[in-house]
């Protein structure tokens, strides 16, 4: 059974003990350009790979444009050749063994991250991170920067398959005992509108991150979903309450 259909079996049973509709109580947060400042870290990190194997490095802004759909899809765009590179699993590996070392040197919480947080909590929301980061790292991250305010942080395993598929979002709510129609998507990317769509949640974006405004646009976020920082999110949030 697929996890979008065991999370709408148990999504039915959790929705008999709540209010059917209304109040939006839950924010689930991609991670990466989200919540976090990672680029530096992975930059580095694939730089590491592609000088270990003797292949050109690359400039943090390309890079940028890179990230967004997991490790393997950044190492399949770093490397010359891609997924064809008979050195490709081998450079993936040497990446993930970096970063897994390395990806807190000078990673850091976006300005005003923290304090966000801070307050969501304090107002009663249930928080969640959803990556596309290797479970190990999202969980290692969270616990550091935002132990205090999030719990659940779901990262890509052999059993939950990385986004824009829905399972990491069906399985964040499964542990907080939320209900996807009481729920938000935050996030910086197109993978991320389309994680939402998918998981059939609204989708806050914010243009701190990864990707520009208008790319974000193009991908179909409308004005009245674009944060432009953190101290937006919460005002917006109560609005969408209000407007149930």
């Amino acid at each position: 059974m697929s996890a979008g259909r065991v999370y709408e079996r148990q999504s039915a049973h959790i929705l008999d003990r709540k209010e059917k509709r209304g109040m939006t109580d839950t924010v689930i947060f991609d991670l990466d350009g989200t919540l976090l400042d990672t680029l530096e870290d992975l930059t580095d990190s694939v730089n590491y790979a592609m000088e270990t194997f003797g292949f050109p490095v690359h400039t943090i802004d390309e890079v940028r444009t890179f990230v967004g759909n997991g490790a393997p899809k950044l190492l399949e765009r770093s490397i010359p050749q891609g997924l064809e590179n008979p050195d490709y699993e081998a450079a993936l590996a040497a990446f993930k063994a970096h970063y897994a070392e390395h990806c807190e040197d000078k990673t850091s919480p976006y300005e005003g991250v923290q304090e966000m947080l801070a307050e969501l909590k304090a107002q009663g929301y249930h928080l969640a991170i959803v990556s596309n980061k290797f479970d190990g790292a999202v969980k290692k991250l969270c616990k550091k920067y935002f132990g205090e305010f999030i719990s659940v942080s779901i990262g890509e395993s052999a059993e939950v398959k990385r986004k824009p598929a829905p399972d990491t979002v069906y399985r964040a709510l499964r542990e907080l005992g939320c209900v996807a129609s009481h729920a938000v998507y935050v996030g910086d990317s197109e993978v991320d509108i389309q994680t939402a769509k998918n998981a059939s949640l609204p989708c806050i974006s914010v243009t701190w991150g990864f990707r520009a405004e208008e790319k974000l646009r193009s991908e179909g976020a409308p004005e009245s979903m674009i944060i432009r920082s953190p101290q937006a999110l919460a005002p917006l949030l109560a609005r969408l309450r209000a407007e149930g």
